[in-house]
């Protein structure tokens, strides 16, 4: 049919008034709130070479990533699919600075299926990462500038999902489990299937201790997760309870500089585990299934680029979290001045100064229908007594 040419895509969607409006307002305010937190924004380009574009992220990203061809060189582009392995390239081998580097993004990013953040294709990313310090302290940086982030987007009741990608690693390498073994393993975990997840540990043929303990890694969730895994992995190797003892000490920190934020343990919740070598954490809100802002550690990415450094970082998707904040956001719609059509000088002054005051007027064309409340104006412009004076519609 003719009007199929219209249809969009499966999971591509176009933003209208007065949503894209209010995407644009928030995308200036936390540009300016990472400005004011030291961070320097970048805009990498849309596509790449794919060899520089994939390069240490491992196999999930390449399948997210579309492909095509540079009728140019004739080597194969990707779209990007993500900018933060765009700002760890960028940091390794341009800014190239022996300081912390502080970088913020904003642009959309296109996924072959739609996953993570509200099921969309085309997410449009914004986020912050900080490499060349490693420690709490830069991990709390980040969680609280992506928790602040939230704020200033009008999203509420907001909670903490925290996690370590060691505590995995670590009882994998000390089960002897091979890269095929970890990772089935690390599938079962992702779904919490405890019966498979016994099932395959008893086809590794390892020692019981070590099998009992990725078993009951499935079931270290809860506000108490940290207090059980003490108990339930005592006998786990150095770096597992590294792992734990820097996951307290996140704990430990998030209830000084975010009293408020309910945190909630899961150590068998892997996000990006093959990327992230450290802490992980994920913002979610009542009635969503999926997190609305994620981040954790990524160290040593930029190696493959000459300088691997530190890495800490978070991102989200602005239109995401737009659409959750917008029961909060009714009624603030800024007010609108309805204008006659008139060559009148006093009347283009006082226009003029009510756009320098920061006030919206839309101007009436010769001819048009429409009155100004069908234009969206609440107030509007008449000539009284030989002035022109602001009245309600």
């Amino acid at each position: 049919m003719e009007n199929e040419r219209w249809i969009l895509p499966d999971g591509i969607d176009e933003v209208l008034p007065p949503e894209a409006g209010e995407i644009e307002r928030k995308r200036r305010e936390l540009l300016d709130l990472y400005h004011s937190w030291g961070y320097e924004f970048i805009i990498p380009p849309f596509v790449e070479f794919l060899d520089s574009l994939l390069t240490g992220t491992g196999s999930d990203l390449e399948l997210k990533t579309f492909k095509l061809t540079d009728q140019l060189t004739g080597r194969t582009m990707g779209v990007r699919a993500d900018i933060t392995p765009q700002a760890a390239r960028i940091d390794a081998h341009h800014i190239r600075s022996r300081s912390p580097t502080r970088l913020c993004y904003l642009g959309t990013v296109l996924h072959t299926r739609a996953d993570g953040f509200a099921g969309t294709r085309a997410p449009l990313q914004i986020g912050a990462e900080l490499y060349g310090h490693s420690g709490v302290e830069s991990d709390i940086e980040i969680l609280r500038l992506m928790m602040e982030t939230l704020d200033k987007t009008g999203v509420q009741n907001v909670y903490l999902d925290l996690g370590h990608v060691g505590v995995y690693k670590g009882l994998a390498v000390q089960a002897g489990l091979d890269k095929q073994q970890e990772t089935e393993l690390f599938d079962a975990l992702q779904r919490k299937a405890m019966p498979e997840i016994e099932t395959l540990l008893g086809s590794f043929f390892i020692a019981p201790e070590h099998a009992e303990m990725l078993l009951r890694l499935g079931e270290l969730n809860g506000d108490d997760a940290l207090i059980q895994a003490r108990r339930v992995l005592k006998d786990a190797s150095p770096t597992v309870m590294q792992a734990l003892d820097y996951l307290q000490a996140m704990a430990d920190r998030i209830a000084m500089w975010l009293p408020e934020v309910p945190v909630h343990f899961d150590l068998a919740e892997l996000r990006g585990y093959h990327f992230h070598t450290g802490v992980v954490f994920a913002a979610f809100v009542p009635g969503s299934g999926k997190e609305i802002a994620r981040g954790g550690r990524y160290d040593a990415i930029g190696g493959v680029f000459g300088r691997g450094r530190p890495a800490t970082g978070f991102s989200s998707d602005l239109k995401t979290l737009i659409r959750i904040a917008q029961p909060a956001l009714q009624g603030k719609e800024q007010s609108s001045v309805f204008a006659p059509w008139s060559d009148d000088a006093r009347l283009q002054t006082e226009i003029v100064r009510l756009r320098s005051e920061g006030r919206r007027v839309v101007c009436a064309l010769p001819g048009q229908q429409g009155d100004a409340e069908e234009m969206g104006c609440d107030e509007q412009l008449v000539m009284e007594a030989g002035q022109w004076r602001l009245i309600s519609v």
